[in-house]
């Protein structure tokens, strides 16, 4: 079976970026499992494992545009401190959501000051470039209730993985 719109696609991948840093691995983990077609995925990975099938072992590397974007400087701004009292102990690296025009947003602290905290908006990967190992372990159908959930049922819907969108 190959790799189309609405089938249960199982991974085992290794993330890095350009420099070969290790961002995310499955190993020593169940593989990953998507919906392929659902948007689950950055559009890069999702257009290259399109027609593969099980066993196909793929190393792809998906620039800024077709992953998380290019960063945005425009996402960066600062707050007082107090507009974030509801936080508990404030942190750099912390990640939060907070609505703005296009709904939710994650933002991380990346500097406190004494009266103010810059966030950034960016995706932790926006910019950068992703380099993929990856290795087809399994292709199904999806039920009808995975297709109306948006996301693969079983062992394997718990995993979270830095390259979803």
């Amino acid at each position: 079976m190959q790799i189309e719109k609405n089938k249960v696609v199982s991974i085992d991948y290794t993330l890095t970026d350009s420099s070969g840093e290790l961002l995310d691995s499955s190993a020593g983990k169940e593989p990953l499992s998507y919906i392929h077609g659902s948007g689950s995925l950055i559009p890069g990975l999702e257009a290259v494992l399109e027609g593969k099938g099980v066993g196909d072992e793929l190393q792809v590397s998906v620039p800024p545009e077709d992953g998380y974007g290019v960063r945005d400087e425009a996402l960066i701004s600062s707050v007082r401190r107090d507009q974030l009292k509801e936080l508990d102990s404030l942190q750099v690296g912390m990640m939060f959501g907070m609505e703005d025009d296009g709904g939710t947003r994650i933002y991380t602290i990346v500097k406190i000051e004494d009266e103010t905290v810059t966030l950034d908006g960016n995706h932790p990967l926006a910019g950068k470039t992703l380099n993929f190992a990856v290795t087809v372990q399994e292709v199904r159908e999806a039920s009808e209730e995975e297709l109306d959930h948006g996301h693969a049922h079983g062992h394997h819907e718990n995993q979270v993985a830095y390259f979803y969108r």
